[in-house]
């Protein structure tokens, strides 16, 4: 597989432009047929966006995370089932810059750089919190690593040539260490099953993968745990991508609803009009929809800032800056994702609401993708550290 290599900056969001307005042709029909986008995907691969974080030193354009926050705004305002499935792609490209050895990260980036996907398979069910693992990893006495045991959740699993896993490691430890280890898509012992059945979301591959006897090479093992023993920004990158799909979600729902009141909604008779545009309880309407979404924009770009400041100068003081920021771009943009999303329906009227139309997709969006990371908790650490001058836990979730 080979890729189209992106220089810099300008160019990657001149592609994802570029993409985003080829994937809101079909997005609606493959959100109502639930056809993954296969194509959409290889696509994305082949563009070279998928590269666009390796360092310049292997090779890539090693944008910021300014930059990527506006790559993943375009591709979800397009199809944000496609806008989330890189978020672990690059949450993963992120582990291979803080902890991969030169050799990891000469290979890992060159794959990247190849096109080729990272998916993931975090998640279990039945641990105490979603951050404990129980799948078996055992080292063998050849110094490979079993790994045999059944993950959920597997966002852009069946689109991936890699597949991460996070495990428990307790070869040296019986408290254990946290890894990650990569394992090729096309192994005999890996099943990927497309069981994800959400409300909203419904095209991120987000399901079932299976591990049975599968057999991983050291070198391919990466010690993910040592990211957290000092200043970080690895949780705030990943929340962050987050928050740019829910950006996209609220302007992809302002998109739509804009033509549609423009085309097929009818003005209130009182106001002696002609067009629903002109009704001004609707542009007045619209003009608070629009600052939602102005707003939590202007946050996520605040918190790229953030990120790439402390990344040029890392501190606990920087570090935790770029946590809180993040934190505030989140839950302003879960709220302007669900918001906007549902408040659309009033502004158009009766005709919103035909199945035809499929505009619910973007509330399904936004109510299934928020649920990732509750709103509450961000508001909790802002909180705390405004109140009582307590920064955020480096712990991969702020």
């Amino acid at each position: 597989m080979s890729a189209h290599v992106v220089r810099d900056g300008v160019e990657a969001l001149e592609l994802a432009r570029e993409l985003g307005a080829e994937l809101a042709k079909g997005d609606a029909e493959r959100d109502a047929e639930r056809r993954l986008p296969h194509a959409e995907v290889a696509r994305l691969a082949a563009s070279g966006l998928l590269g666009i974080t390796v360092p310049t030193e292997f090779g890539g354009a090693g944008v910021g995370a300014r930059v990527l926050g506006e790559v993943i705004v375009e591709l979800a305002r397009g199809d944000s089932s496609v806008g989330q499935i890189p978020q672990n792609h690059f949450f993963f490209v992120d582990v291979v810059h803080h902890v991969g050895t030169p050799a990891q990260q000469e290979f890992f980036y060159g794959e990247v750089l190849a096109g080729r996907h990272f998916g993931n398979a975090l998640s279990e069910r039945g641990s105490r919190t979603a951050w404990e693992y129980d799948i078996r990893f055992e080292r063998q006495p050849d110094g490979r690593y079993l790994v045999d045991g059944t993950k959920h959740y597997g966002t852009g699993t069946p689109f991936a040539a890699w597949i991460p896993i996070y495990a428990t490691d307790r070869s040296d430890d019986p408290v254990g260490r946290l890894v990650a280890a990569w394992i090729p898509a096309d192994h005999p012992g890996v099943t990927v099953v497309d069981d994800w059945r959400g409300m909203g979301q419904r095209t991120t591959g987000s399901g079932t993968v299976r591990f049975e006897q599968v057999l991983v090479d050291p070198d391919r093992v990466l010690p993910a745990g040592r990211m957290f023993e000092q200043a970080e920004t690895f949780g705030a990158l990943g929340n962050y991508i987050h928050a740019a799909v829910d950006v996209g979600i609220a302007e992809a729902a302002l998109r739509d609803a804009r033509e549609l009141v423009r085309t097929v909604a009818r003005p209130w008779p009182e106001f002696g009009v002609t067009s629903a545009a002109e009704d001004p309880l609707v542009v007045q309407e619209f003009g608070e929809l629009v600052l939602r979404a102005r707003a939590a924009h202007a946050l996520l770009r605040e918190a790229g800032d953030a990120i790439d400041a402390a990344r040029a100068d890392l501190t606990e003081e920087s570090a935790a800056e770029a946590s809180l920021a993040v934190a505030a771009a989140r839950a302003s943009a879960d709220t302007a994702a669900v918001s906007i999303s549902s408040d659309v329906f009033a502004l158009v009227g009766t005709r919103s609401a035909s199945t035809d139309l499929n505009l619910d997709r973007h509330w399904r969006n936004a109510r299934t993708h928020t649920l990732h990371d509750p709103r509450r908790s961000k508001l909790r650490h802002l909180g705390n550290h405004a109140l009582s001058d307590i920064d955020p836990p480096r712990n991969g979730w702020v």
